[in-house]
């Protein structure tokens, strides 16, 4: 159960970074925390970074909800 419930957080996070990602969210891309990672890659670049992270979380939990197996 604890699997499958962190499994469904990752692809949720997962979901909302490749979301922002693709529509490319003011709000997101301007936040206090993006900005240093703006700055260093530039704005297409973050927007890169974010979907391939969004897409990692988004296999990890779907790693985490079918495949990982708790010992009992």
């Amino acid at each position: 159960m604890t699997d499958y419930l962190l499994g469904v957080i990752f692809v949720l996070a997962g979901l909302f970074s490749l979301i922002a990602a693709v529509c490319n969210f003011e709000w997101f891309f301007t936040h206090k925390k993006t900005q240093s990672l703006v700055k260093l890659m530039g704005r297409g670049g973050t927007r890169i970074f974010y979907g391939i992270l969004g897409l990692a979380l988004i296999v990890c939990g779907i790693l985490a909800m079918f495949y990982w197996d708790t010992p009992q």
